[in-house]
C-alpha cells in the first residue's frame, strides 16, 4: 500500500511540474506569472499533505525528498518577482535561512524560530527528521504560499520593474544559488539554479528586442544542466561566462528602456547601473554612510586623511587611526589583539581591515555600532583608545592654523564642527576600497589568465567548502546578497587556543555582551561579526581574537566544522558541525585563492 500511495502523489507531482512550466515561447505577464503562482501554490499543498502522509508511513523517505524537491523548483519559478516585491515576507516565511532569529517587542528580544523552504530542506535531508516539527511547518509554508500569492496577483509589474527584479535575481542566482546558501540540506542548488535561468529567460520575452538575452539565458541554464555535479561546478566559469554578460545585457536592455537606471524598488546597498558583479561600481559606498556623493570631494579625503594620521587628537597625544590601522598591513595592525594608549595593555579583540569596511551596516566584531560614523566615536571615547570627546577634538582642530586651512578648503568656511570633522574622517575611511586584486582583475576580463590553483580555490570556496556561504561574494563578507543591505553575524565555536591538545571555547560573548538590550538573547553568544576574507593575506592573525596564526590554522578549524565539530558544546553554533573532508591539495587551494584577494594598490 505505501508503494503505491508514493507512486500515486509522485505521478500527480509530476503532472503539476510539468504543467507548470512554459516553453520557450512569448508569454504575457499575468497569464505567465499566474500559471507559475499556481505551480507553487499546488506544490506546496501537496508537499504538506505529503509531509502527513509520511508521518502515517504511506510514502517513504524519498518520495517526500522529491516532492519537496519539486516545491523548490516551482518556488525557483516566481522567485525574482516574490523577493522583490515582498523581500520581508519571504525571508521570514517562505524562503529565509534557517536561522533562530529575534523580534523586537519594546527593548526585549523575543526568539524566533525560523520557518520556510530553507528550513524543510534542511530537516528532510538530516539522518534524524523531525517529523511532527516537519508537518508543522510544511502546514505553515502552504498557508504563506497562499498569502504570497493573493500579494502577487494583486501587483502589476511595470517592464522597468521586471528588469530591475531579473536583474537582482542574477545575483542571488550566484551569490546564493549555486553556492549552496539556498539549499543547506540537500545541496540541489544547480538543478534550482537552472530552473530559475529558464524561468528569467520565458520572463524576459515580455520586453522588446530581448531575444538576444533569452538567448543567454538558455545557453546558461544548458552549462548548468550540463555541469551538474555540486563538487565539481566550475563556478568561475559560470559567473565570467553566463552571469556577469547577463547583468551587463539586462543592464544595456534596461538603458534602451529610458536613460539611466532608476531604482524601483526600495533602497538598496547595489548599485544596478553597475554592469559586473566584480566592479568597483557594484556596491553604492554612499548607501551606508551619513555622507552624501555630492559633499565627498578631493580636498574632504584630505582633510579626512591628515586626521586619520593625527596622534595628537588623542588625549595622551600617543594614538591615531593609524596606530591599529596600518597601511602596510591592509589597515589592520598585525597584531594578536590591538594596542591601547596603557602600557603593557591590550585591546579587547583583533583589529579588523579598514579596507572596503564603508560596505556594512554594523560595525565592530559585536556589531554595537550602526554607522562608520558611530564606529569612530566609539574610538574617540574608549578610555582604552582615544580618551577623549568630539569637543576636545574640535578645540585642537579650531586652534591649528594647518587644520583651519584644510577646513576652509574643504568645506569654504573657517567654521570647525563635529559634523564637519565626523564627515572628513568618513571622507576618508570610504575611499578605502579595495577591487583590484588578480581575481578581480581576471573576473573583469583585464587579465586573461589565472593560476589553476586560483581557480581551484575560488570554485572550492564557492562551493565545496561552502565559504561562500557567509562570506558572500563580492565582498567576501557577511554583507547579504542582493541587496546588501544587512550584515550577518556568526557561531562558529573559536577556540582559546588552537594550538593545545585541551581545546576549550574562547570566553568573549560578542554581540551577546554588545551592550544593545533588544540584542541581548542567548541565540547571539559568542556571535561575531562576519568580516571580508579580502586582503586576508595580509591581516594576519585571525578571528576576533587573533588566536589563528596563519591561513591553514583557519581552514583546518572550519574543516573540522569549528567548535561543536571538535567535541566542545558551542549553544547555536550557526557553522555547520559536519567535517569538510578537504584534502590538503584541496586546502592549498584555498590558500592560494585568498592570497589573490589581496589588492596590488595596496
Amino acid at each position: 500500500m505505501r508503494h503505491i500511495t508514493s507512486v500515486f502523489f509522485i505521478s500527480i507531482l509530476l503532472v503539476l511540474f510539468f504543467s507548470s512550466f512554459r516553453t520557450n515561447s512569448k508569454t504575457s505577464s499575468p497569464d505567465g506569472i499566474n500559471a507559475d503562482v499556481k505551480g507553487f501554490v499546488n506544490s506546496a499543498s501537496l508537499l504538506a499533505q505529503s509531509t502527513i502522509d509520511y508521518r502515517l508511513k504511506n510514502i517513504d523517505l524519498d518520495s517526500l525528498k522529491q516532492i519537496h524537491r519539486y516545491t523548490r523548483l516551482h518556488y525557483k519559478n516566481i522567485e525574482f518577482l516574490a523577493e522583490y516585491h515582498f523581500p520581508s515576507f519571504v525571508e521570514e516565511h517562505i524562503n529565509g535561512a534557517p536561522l533562530l532569529h529575534i523580534e523586537r517587542q519594546g527593548a526585549r528580544p523575543i526568539v524566533n524560530l525560523p520557518e520556510g523552504l530553507q528550513v524543510l530542506d534542511e530537516m528532510i535531508f538530516d539522518e534524524d527528521v523531525d517529523v511532527d516539527q516537519l508537518v508543522i511547518l510544511a502546514k505553515k509554508l502552504e498557508n504563506k504560499a497562499n498569502e504570497l500569492a493573493v500579494g502577487l496577483q494583486q501587483i502589476k509589474t511595470s517592464e522597468a520593474q521586471l528588469i530591475e527584479a531579473i536583474r537582482l535575481q542574477i545575483i542571488r542566482c550566484f551569490t546564493l544559488g549555486v553556492t549552496g546558501f539556498d539549499t543547506p540540506g540537500s545541496l540541489n542548488a544547480l538543478e534550482e539554479a537552472n530552473a530559475s535561468m529558464i524561468s528569467l529567460a520565458q520572463n524576459i520575452q515580455q520586453v522588446e528586442n530581448s531575444e538576444e538575452v533569452h538567448d543567454l539565458f538558455i545557453q546558461a541554464a544548458s552549462y548548468l544542466t550540463k555541469n551538474s555535479d555540486f563538487n565539481a561546478f566550475d563556478r568561475l566559469t559560470f559567473l565570467t561566462k553566463y552571469v556577469n554578460p547577463l547583468f551587463e545585457q539586462t543592464l544595456k536592455l534596461q538603458l534602451k528602456k529610458g536613460g539611466d537606471v532608476k531604482v524601483y524598488s526600495d533602497p538598496k546597498g547595489v548599485n544596478l547601473n553597475s554592469n559586473n558583479l566584480f566592479s568597483p561600481t557594484f556596491l553604492d559606498p554612499y548607501f551606508y554612510t551619513g555622507l552624501k556623493k555630492a559633499e565627498d570631494t578631493k580636498e574632504l579625503r584630505v582633510l579626512g586623511e591628515q586626521i586619520f594620521y593625527d596622534s595628537t587628537l588623542s588625549l595622551n597625544q600617543n594614538m591615531s587611526c593609524a596606530t591599529c590601522h596600518k597601511p602596510e598591513k591592509a589597515f589592520s595592525d598585525g597584531l594578536k589583539k590591538s594596542a591601547t594608549n596603557v602600557s603593557n595593555k591590550v585591546g579587547q579583540r583583533n583589529t579588523p581591515t579598514l579596507l572596503n569596511a564603508v560596505y556594512a551596516d554594523r560595525y565592530f566584531y559585536d556589531l554595537r555600532a550602526f554607522e562608520l560614523e558611530q564606529q569612530a566615536e566609539h574610538v574617540i571615547f574608549n578610555e582604552d583608545e582615544f580618551n577623549t570627546a568630539n569637543t576636545a577634538i574640535v578645540a585642537k582642530l579650531s586652534s591649528s592654523k594647518e587644520y583651519k586651512t584644510l577646513f576652509k578648503k574643504a568645506f569654504k568656511s573657517n567654521e570647525i564642527t563635529q559634523e564637519k570633522f565626523s564627515k572628513a574622517l568618513t571622507s576618508y575611511v570610504l575611499s578605502l576600497q579595495s577591487w583590484n586584486s588578480p581575481i578581480d582583475k581576471f573576473i573583469r576580463h583585464e587579465t586573461s589568465t589565472i593560476p589553476d590553483e586560483v581557480k581551484k580555490g575560488f570554485n572550492l570556496f564557492m562551493g565545496k567548502a561552502a565559504c561562500g556561504t557567509c562570506h558572500f561574494a563580492p565582498t567576501f563578507s557577511g554583507l547579504v546578497p542582493p541587496l546588501f543591505k544587512k550584515n550577518e553575524s556568526e557561531i562558529l565555536g573559536v577556540l582559546e587556543n588552537p594550538y593545545v591538545i585541551h581545546k576549550i571555547l574562547d570566553t568573549d560573548f560578542g554581540r551577546y555582551a554588545n551592550n544593545i538590550v533588544s540584542e541581548k538573547a542567548w541565540i547571539y553568544e559568542r556571535s561575531f561579526k562576519t568580516t571580508t576574507v579580502r586582503n586576508i593575506e595580509k591581516t594576519a592573525p585571525y578571528f576576533h581574537n587573533g588566536a589563528y596564526l596563519d591561513l591553514m590554522s583557519v581552514i583546518n578549524f572550519y574543516d573540522m566544522g569549528g567548535g561543536a565539530g571538535q567535541g566542545l558544546e558551542v549553544k547555536n553554533q550557526t557553522l555547520s558541525d559536519a567535517a569538510l573532508a578537504l584534502d590538503l591539495n584541496e586546502k592549498n587551494a584555498l590558500i592560494s585563492f585568498l592570497k589573490a584577494l589581496t589588492d596590488e594598490n595596496y
